[in-house]
């Protein structure tokens, strides 16, 4: 699936102390929850939260990343303070 790819790749361009530093980031799309997943992780701290279709699909077109944006920037955060 590409959009999971650009979806990651997405989070990495806003956000590029993902990726550094020893934080990882995975995406995957839940369809029991029809929702994607966004794990962080560093060490052995990991983070998880939701992302509902619309607001990827919102973000991926350039639209708004907002709630992507606000939902990572939590998760980057909270990995940093751990």
């Amino acid at each position: 699936m590409h959009l999971k790819k650009e979806l990651c790749d997405k989070i990495r361009s806003i956000y590029p102390e993902v990726g550094e530093c020893g934080i990882d980031v995975t995406v995957d799309f839940d369809k029991a929850k029809n929702a994607w997943i966004v794990d962080l992780k560093k060490g052995k701290h990991q983070l998880t939260t939701h992302l509902e279709p619309q607001d990827v699909d919102a973000c991926m077109e350039g639209k708004r990343c907002v709630s992507l944006g606000i939902q990572v920037a939590q998760l980057v955060e909270n990995i940093k303070n751990a």
